[in-house]
């Protein structure tokens, strides 16, 4: 150490002493530690800077001279070379920073914060989500924080050959001035020591970029101090201890349009937005590949934007097309790829057969054959080597790791193996589908004591739950089966799902379900069946799909093959079928003969779920004739009869069957303006549907009960009736939804309040 530095320990300790102080309360009076000023005392360290010589004058009570004297030789016995501002080594950052304002906000929030110990920020991500130009962004906003330095080392995480944590180390002691000597004098072993030391007395900010695991993160965090840490990982580094944690995703659509928009110009982005969002949405929001594409653009002044998206479009070339220069998406994949282990590499590859955009552990279990504990580490694996998202229990591959991973699968596996785990995927799906529809068949329930799935469908709310999350997974099954002419499987699952399909009307599917398994029920030559699978086409095309004519041309098709194969009940339906049609289309003296043949036959072949619901429609069919008291009697004697059959009735079917009565009913006695009545029936209906997860229903009678009060007078009730019904989601009635919302706007026009944002 030099004779200045010693200046400044000695004053310091002759002020010390003049004010009658040990060590240890002047560290207590001015929150600088024991060692630290034993250390500054003996000229073992350098001079402090000007915010800890505050504190120590503070602890000492200075008068302004002495206090003046103190901070001189402070300033005097820093060394000439060195100054807080100085000890920064960013490299270059990007200028078109877009976005992730809620990360920088956070980072913001964890650079003021007043911590006992330095406060360490571990952003992780999926490669090429960015997590370097967000630390480094961050680290030039918040450098003015930190005036005793800031430094990014790169610790190539991703590399075959990181530096190990020492190395690291002494770079950082390296940058902070310590002499050769002093390095020398404290040894390999004591460099921790000092490095620790050196951070504690400083408000350092210091960026980790690109760690491989928590080994090498580990020893460089400081125990104590002001300062911040930022580490960047594709890991999520789940084992290191009191870190705050960023996980960083894709960007917006409106972030990642404006991204493009930067690297390509604002002219020739406002010339072709459309193609600008289709190039936006190929790159999957991914910040490296949005880079990529819009640097080829800006390269490329000759080029559309639509010709690129047309280029990104191709899925087999999309990869290939997302690389400019010496920058490639394949080639950051890769990097993390190369240091999965044999089976989570394996398990990644053959994620790329899920169909859909997510999955659970089950299908784990398929695709690689082992067990479901197994399965679910091998996912965690990915997840924590941030090649998989998760949400809730659900797995999702970004779209471009969708590709890469079948680019790696058909590269790196047998064919006939790819096949073998797609046979067994496809059979799971399908097996568990016609498992989980039948908890809502009312001649079946909870799974049969020799199933041995992996899926809990423990109860029909979880196999309701099932169903809708793997809808997507189990469809592409089920179009497999049909391409296949599997046509016994394909109707088995139409016939379980038969009743589920009510809990979930506005799926999207239900008509190409049905028509599939009435085309392999004619393929099988089997005209009950047949007749079957078209009554449940009808119905799909008639309340999905709002098309009763055509309806009406498939339920009599139902009839005709009914009639043929000598099937009453397939008849009773097909008549049940034709009289919901005709009534939708205003017919109400047909629909009302088409009902009564359909009661007859019902009651005929002693089929009590079909003669219930003809007894609902007998009561619609009096309303919509205008009979309103006997409508009214109608539906109380449905009521009655469902409670006289209660035991002979499935519950979930009664419930169902009891919400369509309560809600006729409650319309009816709001056409005859008994308020109370009608709001009371249509609230039951809507918790019913509410109780069950029928969002589909819950959203017309939510609709139907707004209106209801709305014409009572009591606007306060209906408006938050009406704004349920507007946030109910995806699986509402889009109609309805859309009614709720032109119901709130006008209500919130005549009052003058704003209209609440559209649900997303």
């Amino acid at each position: 150490m030099t004779g200045e530095r010693d200046v400044f320990g000695t004053l310091l300790r002759e002020l010390r002493l003049a004010a009658s102080l040990t060590i240890e309360a002047l560290a207590e009076r001015s929150g600088v530690s024991v060692r630290g000023i034993g250390d500054l005392e003996r000229g073992r360290r350098a001079a402090p800077q000007r915010r800890t010589v505050a504190a120590l004058a503070d602890g000492l009570a200075l008068a302004e001279a002495d206090r003046e004297r103190l901070l001189a030789a402070a300033r005097a016995g820093r060394s000439p070379g060195y100054s807080p501002a100085g000890v920064r080594a960013f490299p270059r950052g990007i200028a078109d920073f877009v976005g992730r304002e809620a990360e920088l906000a956070h980072l913001e929030l964890f650079a003021e914060a007043e911590a006992a110990a330095p406060v360490v920020v571990a952003v992780s991500g999926a490669p090429g989500t960015g997590k370097t130009t967000l630390a480094l962004h961050a680290a030039r906003r918040l450098a003015d924080r930190f005036p005793d330095g800031q430094l990014v080392l790169e610790l190539r995480g991703t590399h075959d050959s990181p530096p190990e944590p020492a190395e690291v180390m002494l770079g950082v002691l390296k940058a902070l001035q310590v002499s050769d000597k002093d390095l020398a004098q404290a040894g390999p072993q004591g460099h921790p020591a000092l490095y620790r030391r050196l951070l504690a007395e400083r408000r350092f900010l210091l960026v980790l970029d690109d760690a491989r695991d928590e080994r090498q993160v580990r020893p460089l965090l400081p125990g104590a101090g002001a300062g911040l840490v930022v580490v960047t990982s594709r890991r999520m580094l789940t084992g290191l201890e009191s870190v705050h944690r960023l996980p960083l995703g894709e960007l917006t659509a409106d972030e990642a349009a404006a991204l493009l928009a930067g690297l390509v110009g604002a002219e020739r982005a406002a010339a072709e937005p459309a193609a600008l969002e289709d190039v936006a949405r190929r790159c999957g929001h991914l910040p490296l590949a949005l880079r990529i594409a819009g640097n080829w653009l800006a390269t490329r002044t000759g080029w559309s934007v639509g010709r690129l998206a047309d280029r990104l479009a191709l899925e087999e070339r999309r990869l290939d097309a997302l690389s400019a220069g010496d920058m490639r998406v394949t080639a950051a994949f890769d990097l993390s790829y190369r240091q999965l282990t044999p089976s989570a590499a394996r398990l990644f590859r053959r994620l790329a057969l899920i169909p859909g955009p997510d999955t659970a552990a089950s299908a784990a279990v398929e695709l690689t054959g082992q067990e479901l504990f197994d399965a679910e580490d091998t996912l965690e694996e990915l997840v924590e080597a941030g090649l998989l998202g998760t949400d809730g229990d659900r797995y999702r591959l970004h779209d471009l790791l969708r590709l890469f991973a079948r680019d790696r699968l058909a590269a790196d596996e047998d064919a006939a193996d790819v096949e073998a785990a797609r046979a067994a995927l496809y059979r799971m799906l399908l097996e568990t589908a016609v498992v989980a529809g039948r908890w809502f068949e009312p001649d079946h329930g909870a799974p049969p004591a020799s199933w041995r799935g992996t899926v809990d469908l423990s109860d029909a709310g979880k196999a309701g739950q099932w169903l809708r999350a793997e809808g997507p997974n189990w469809l592409a099954a089920l179009r497999a089966a049909a391409t296949a002419g599997e046509h016994t499987a394909v109707v088995h699952l139409a016939e379980a799902l038969h009743w589920f399909s009510d809990q979930w009307i506005f799926w999207g599917h239900w008509p190409e379900v049905f028509a599939s398994a009435a085309r392999a029920a004619r393929a099988l030559g089997d005209p009950v069946l047949e007749a079957t699978q078209l009554n449940y086409h009808a119905w799909a095309v008639l309340l999905c799909e709002g098309r009763p004519r055509d309806s009406l041309a498939l339920s009599a098709e139902a009839l005709e093959a009914a009639r043929l194969a000598g099937d009453t009940a397939q008849q009773a339906w097909a008549h049940y079928y034709q009289a919901w049609a005709h009534r939708r289309l205003g017919s109400y003296a047909a629909a009302a003969e088409h009902n009564q043949l359909a009661a007859g036959l019902f009651r005929a072949v002693g089929d009590l779920h079909g003669f219930i619901q003809s007894q609902y429609a007998r009561a619609v069919d009096l309303n919509d004739q205008g009979d309103r008291e006997a409508a009214v009697d109608a539906f109380l004697g449905g009521l009655a009869l469902l409670d006289e059959l209660a035991e002979r009735i499935a519950p979930h079917v009664a419930d169902f069957t009891r919400r369509g009565l309560h809600a006729g009913l409650g319309n009816t006695l709001t056409t005859l303006e008994r308020w109370d009545e009608a709001v009371t029936h249509l609230e039951t209906a809507v918790g019913i549907c509410r109780d069950s997860g029928n969002t589909a229903l819950e959203s017309l009678h939510l609709s139907q009960l707004g209106d209801a009060l709305l014409a009572a007078g009591d606007t306060a009730a209906a408006r938050e009736v009406y704004a349920r019904c507007a946030g109910l989601g995806p699986d509402a009635d889009p109609q309805r939804v859309a009614t709720a919302r032109a119901r709130l706007a006008a209500l919130d026009a005549s009052s003058g309040a704003s209209p609440p944002p559209a649900p997303r």
